[in-house]
């Protein structure tokens, strides 16, 4: 793997830009037409002059000294190695800076899980179990590390990664793929920087932008065309209205690539994006097998194996049934004299299993899970 000069020098030119962008991306009619613009035009939105200064005394090996000071690799794409996917955007980017396992961009096969920040916790259980079961599936998740469904959906993708140092070679399941707004060395928010770590040591880390760079807000959506052109299906699962979410979709229907939603209550504003990506034609996404089914066909079962489903025993289901129709509360559950003490032990095996989970007050609802 390695960069170019000139490409290197875009990439620079991008950065030197970029306060100067914010405003530049409002001005067009996508954002496909700000990147795709050529250096020079780049270079003159700088009316201090500034950035075509910085332009021509460009040092690519200072570039180069950089990246790997910052412990990230370096891909453009007049290189092989370059993600091929990432060729059809309109404004592929120039360079792609890599932290972690750069092998993980390789696999034939990607869904990216996008969704709400503010998710609830249907949408952050539904996102978790999607990125568990797809690494577990072997397909890696790709997704942008912002709180909310984001971060839950790489969560799950990691729950199949056993504790302890990463081995020299990936684990089997699905490598986790987070995409920065900023530069791919500065984990963003810095609120999730352990989850950022375990995605470096056991997936990849992908900016366009060079190390040290410090994410804007036409970064985002920047940020949101590379999940897109990363992944070969996209799956939203909650979004308001105006989501920002809601891009990468748009991204991924303008690459010709599938859409997926998960549905919602009509009655939550987080679901109304999701919701109207069904509405106008997007494949619904109960669980797992749905995604696969998108992703691969229908006989994605056959090629793609979930784990095995664990029997429940009757009176374990009983109480799941109870707890689905709404009857969350120890009272509710335990009706006989004296069953007190056995309905919670059976509760803590609900929760153990991950069928079941406690919210604050002490109820307890039905966590998601794959259809078996």
């Amino acid at each position: 793997m390695s960069a170019c000069d000139d490409c290197l020098r875009r990439s620079d030119l991008i950065a030197a830009v970029a306060g100067r962008l914010d405003v530049e991306w409002r001005r067009r009619s996508a954002p496909a037409g700000v990147l795709s613009l050529p250096d020079e035009v780049l270079a003159a939105l700088d009316s201090t002059g500034r950035a075509a200064r910085r332009y021509a005394a460009f040092s690519a090996a200072g570039a180069r000294t950089a990246i790997a000071d910052a412990g990230l690799r370096a891909v453009c794409r007049c290189d092989a190695g370059y993600p091929e996917r990432l060729r059809e955007l309109a404004d592929p980017p120039a360079v792609v800076h890599l932290a972690g396992r750069a092998e993980a961009l390789e696999l034939p096969a990607s869904v990216a899980v996008v969704g709400a920040r503010r998710g609830t916790g249907y949408g952050l259980e539904v996102a978790r179990s999607l990125g568990r079961g797809l690494a577990a599936a072997g397909v890696p998740v790709v997704s942008g590390l912002a709180m909310g469904v984001d971060s839950a959906a790489h969560v799950g993708a990691l729950e199949h990664v056993p504790p302890g140092p990463a081995p020299s070679a990936p684990s089997g399941g699905g490598p986790p793929i987070a995409v920065l707004a900023g530069g791919a060395d500065v984990p963003y928010p810095p609120s999730r920087r352990v989850l950022y770590a375990r995605i470096v040591e056991h997936g990849c880390v992908v900016s366009e932008l060079p190390p040290g760079f410090t994410a804007y807000r036409w970064s985002f959506v920047a940020r949101n065309r590379i999940i897109a052109g990363l992944a070969e299906l996209t799956v939203v699962v909650e979004a308001a209205e105006r989501s920002g979410s809601l891009t990468t979709a748009d991204f991924a229907e303008q690459l010709g690539r599938p859409v997926g939603a998960v549905p919602g209550p009509v009655t939550s504003r987080f679901s109304a994006g999701a919701n109207g990506l069904l509405a106008a034609g997007a494949g619904m996404v109960r669980d797992t097998r749905d995604v696969l089914d998108q992703l691969l066909g229908p006989e994605a079962p056959q090629r793609t194996q979930l784990p095995p489903a664990v029997p429940i025993e009757p009176r374990l289901r009983r109480l799941l049934d109870a707890i689905e129709r709404g009857h969350g509360s120890l009272a509710e559950l335990a009706t006989e004299p004296g069953e007190s003490r056995q309905v919670l032990q059976d509760l803590t095996d609900l929760e153990l299993r991950g069928l079941v989970r406690r919210e604050f007050g002490g109820r307890y609802v039905r966590a998601h899970e794959d259809r078996r």
